[in-house]
Parts: C-alpha cells; sequence; structure tokens
C-alpha cells in the first residue's frame, strides 16, 4: 500500500475526524479560547481599524441570500467571507487575542470564518459541529508550525498567523462544509495561495488585517474546493510549496486517525491569554516592572517617579518589538518601552493605556527617555524561553531588579476561569447589553450541547436596542435545559 503525502494526510485527517475524539480536556481548552476570542472580538468592534474595514466590506459587498452577523452590530450583516474578513480583523484589533507554541494567534483566523460560515448552512449545523471543525483548524496550524523550528521563536520575517491561519481556517471550513478528504486538500492548496504578510506592517493597522483576511480568505478556499477548484495535491509536501515561508521545513504526515496514533496538540499545548491588549512579550516586562517599583516603594518610603534615572530593560532580541517613542497604539502595543514606564507610571496597563491621551503624556515621554534596551545573550526570543527584567535605578543611588520568568495567563501558569470569565464579561460589556454577556457564556460553556449553533450569532447581535428582536429566534433554536443546564 502506498504511503500517503504529507497534503493528502492532513485531507484525509480532516475529513475524517469526528466529534467522539474529541476529549474532555481539548473541550475545555477550546472552549477558553472560543470564549476569550468572542470577548476581545467584541471589544475590537470599538477600534476605528474595524469600522474603516466594515466601511470598506459595505461598499464592496454583492448582494447574498445568505447574510452573516457582524459582531456588535444589529442592524448589520455580510456574505460570509466579509463577515468574517471583518470580525477576524476585531478579534487583532487591540493585540488582545490568544497566543500559542511555536508562536501564532490561533482562534483568530478560525472562529470568525466558522460563525459567518455556519449562518449560511441549510444543514443548521450543531453547537458540537462547530467546536469540532473549530478544534479541527486549531490542530491543523499546530502541525503545520512544527514542520520548522524557526516556528518556535519569536517571528522574523512573516507573521506567523497569516500562514498557518489561512491554512486553520480553510482545515475547519472544509470540516463544516463536510468536504472529502480530495477536497480537503485541495482547499489547503488553495489556501495557501493566499498566504503570507510581512512583519514590516506589524504596529500597524494592518496587522489585524492579517487575522482577518486569513479567516476570509480561508473560508473562501473551502468553498472554491467544494466547487471543485483545484490546487497543489503536494502544496505542503513541497519547499516550493508551503515551505517557502521557512528555512528549515520538514514536513510530515498527518497521523492515521483511525489508528488510535492520533493525539491533539491542544492536549499537550495549551495557549496563553492575554490580561492587557499588547503583543505577549509586554506581559513579562509589565509584570517585572510593577514588581521592580514595588520593590523601590518598600525600600524607601517617599520614593517619587522624578527620582528615576535610569531604567534598564533585559529582554530578548526583537526589533519589531524595540519601539522607543511610540506616537500611535498600534506602536505602543509593540513597545517595550512603552509597556515598562506606562507600568511604572499608573501601577499597572490596561485598554486605557493605548488611549493617544495617554501615549502623548509628557510624563512618559520623559520617562521613555531614560530607558535603555539590553538583549543579553540567554534571553532566547521565544514564548517558551524568554523572560524580562526590569532595573530601575534612581538619582540618589538606589537600584532595583525584578525578573519575571512566566506571566500570570501564560500555559505554564494559566489564567483561572473565574479571571477567563471576567475579562469576557469586561470586554463584552463593552458592547452588549447583559442579557447577550450572559448568553454567550452560557452557549460557549455547553456549546457541545447547543442543537444550532447559529443562536450565538443572535448573542452576539444583542446590544441593548436588539434585545426584543432576536429573543424569538433564539427560543426557536434552544430549549431552556441547555441554557440553564441543571448538571
Amino acid at each position: 500500500m502506498l504511503r500517503k503525502g504529507v497534503t493528502e494526510s492532513f485531507g484525509a485527517a480532516i475529513h475524517a475526524l469526528g466529534a467522539s475524539q474529541l476529549t474532555d480536556g481539548v473541550i475545555n481548552r477550546s472552549k477558553r479560547m472560543m470564549l476569550d476570542t468572542l470577548g476581545v472580538g467584541l471589544l475590537g468592534t470599538r477600534t476605528a481599524v474595524f469600522n474603516k474595514v466594515l466601511k470598506y466590506s459595505q461598499v464592496s459587498r454583492d448582494e447574498s441570500n445568505h447574510p452573516s452577523s457582524i459582531w456588535g452590530r444589529s442592524d448589520r450583516t455580510l456574505p460570509p467571507c466579509y463577515a468574517a474578513l471583518v470580525n477576524g480583523i476585531a478579534v487583532h484589533s487591540m493585540d488582545f487575542d490568544d497566543t500559542w507554541h511555536p508562536a501564532t494567534h490561533p482562534s483568530g483566523a478560525v472562529l470568525p470564518a466558522l460563525l459567518a460560515l455556519a449562518e449560511t448552512l441549510p444543514s443548521r449545523p450543531s453547537g458540537l459541529d462547530l467546536l469540532l471543525a473549530f478544534n479541527v483548524g486549531i490542530e491543523v496550524q499546530g502541525r503545520l508550525m512544527r514542520f520548522s523550528r524557526e516556528a518556535y521563536n519569536i517571528p522574523e520575517r512573516f507573521h506567523p498567523p497569516s500562514i498557518v491561519g489561512v491554512m486553520g481556517s480553510a482545515a475547519a471550513s472544509a470540516k463544516l462544509l463536510g468536504l472529502s478528504p480530495s477536497q480537503c486538500s485541495h482547499a489547503l492548496a488553495i489556501a495557501a495561495s493566499s498566504a503570507g504578510a510581512p512583519l514590516a506592517n506589524a504596529a500597524t493597522q494592518t496587522k489585524p488585517f492579517h487575522i482577518g483576511n486569513a479567516a476570509r480568505r480561508g473560508l473562501e478556499a473551502a468553498r472554491l474546493a467544494q466547487m471543485g477548484l483545484e490546487g497543489n495535491p503536494s502544496m505542503l509536501d513541497m519547499d516550493v510549496g508551503l515551505g517557502v515561508y521557512y528555512k528549515d521545513y520538514s514536513p510530515s504526515t498527518m497521523p492515521d486517525c483511525a489508528s488510535g496514533a492520533f493525539r491533539w496538540i491542544l492536549e499537550d499545548q495549551d495557549v496563553a491569554f492575554k490580561r492587557i491588549p499588547a503583543h505577549l512579550a509586554m506581559h513579562w516586562l509589565v509584570d517585572a516592572a510593577q514588581a521592580a517599583l514595588g520593590k523601590l516603594q518598600e525600600a524607601a518610603w517617599n520614593f517619587d517617579l522624578s527620582q528615576i534615572q535610569r531604567v534598564t530593560l533585559r529582554v530578548p532580541p526583537s526589533k519589531y518589538i524595540n519601539c522607543p517613542f511610540p506616537t500611535t497604539e498600534h506602536q505602543a502595543r509593540h513597545s517595550f518601552q512603552f509597556n515598562a514606564c506606562s507600568a511604572l507610571l499608573d501601577g499597572k496597563v490596561t485598554v486605557a493605556s493605548f488611549d493617544p491621551a495617554q501615549i502623548n503624556r509628557p510624563a512618559l515621554k520623559e520617562l521613555l527617555s531614560k530607558v535603555e534596551v539590553k538583549t543579553p545573550g540567554d534571553n532566547h526570543p521565544s514564548f517558551d524561553k524568554m523572560y524580562c527584567e526590569v532595573q530601575i535605578e534612581t538619582a540618589q543611588g538606589e537600584s532595583c531588579t525584578a525578573r519575571c520568568n512566566t506571566f500570570y495567563g501564560h500555559w505554564r501558569k494559566p489564567l483561572s476561569q473565574e479571571d477567563l470569565v471576567e475579562k469576557f464579561i469586561v470586554n463584552a460589556s463593552s458592547v452588549l447589553c447583559t442579557e447577550g454577556v450572559e448568553g454567550v457564556i452560557d452557549v460557549i460553556g455547553n456549546i457541545e450541547k447547543v442543537p444550532e449553533c447559529s443562536v450565538l450569532g443572535s448573542y452576539l447581535r444583542m446590544t441593548s436596542n436588539t434585545l426584543e428582536q432576536v429573543y424569538n429566534h433564539i427560543s426557536t433554536v434552544c430549549n431552556s435545559d441547555i441554557m440553564n443546564p441543571s448538571d
């Protein structure tokens, strides 16, 4: 019997994986990912970049008999590919979404595509269908990233979601569409022609487009494969295929799902959930800055920030997150210097920290001028190995240093369920009414029991002025036992 090629094995696995193979650990972790993604996406609908692309999508759209929901917008719908685009952009608009290892943002390219697609399908996919397709999309990303050791480090050339994210979106969409193994392989091949975005657009309004475009193009690839479009059936096998994005590409086949050798990557590798809306590396730095400040305040009870003479940051080498004097919110989210100084000035970093008025504070600019960045040789540019250290020196000769090896929210120190839900409530409440917020929490918490996953779209549109409109729809697809489980 001929051994399957890499692309062929992926197509077969996408088609064959079933809900019975979802483990309790994978279900629990993926529910947390889905809830967090929806929360940061809802918050992101308030951003300038989201509204710019929404306006573009409304102008560009064609007529559609099956419009898909725009999160946080009760009166607007779009064709599914455009809905995937704008909702995906919302997820990454504040850089507040989950991060995996090897480095990528796994959920933002998959969930918006699936929810947009699910609303258009006559088969009325269940919550379990959604959960399975979501995990297939996550799994494909995890497998692809392990084809390269380069992918384990903080990226240097391409933004990872623009490569593996579009492939994950295609795989997840193909699963929800029920494509054949061959069609699943072609969906991956088609999606690969939309992969890749240079890191030069990090710290700009275009970076969130990488996630939105991955969601959109992956969904389009699956639909085109369904219609018979074909790509190279060896796309994942070749250095001139997906291998063009990695210097050390070494692909391997997907395990046969029926053999018992298959194990979900999410089972062994959890994601990191962010507490602040900024690049993941900033979380180490903010925790270290807060700890250093606390030490200095304990040592000198009358300490004042004006006494600081020098702030030294010891961080891993990475050009695109070394921004000494940011002038925009997107630069600030990618600036070691800004996040350390904000933590020192305010004792914390929050959503409001990235407002223009906060970025342009004279006190902040003065403190930024005192920052020096060093990159010790033992500080590896990997989210699994890096550390951040902050040293504060005063004009009086005092010095305090603090180091963070693992921040709260990292996969080694995961957010509690209580704190994860609280993050969702705070983010979602900025857009949805109380009933909408609670509805999303209930649906995600019981997603494997929900008969129609389209109910989620109803809650995601439930702003305060739409409550009465959507109650009727919700009652037709979800009974009280599902929404208020007794067990």
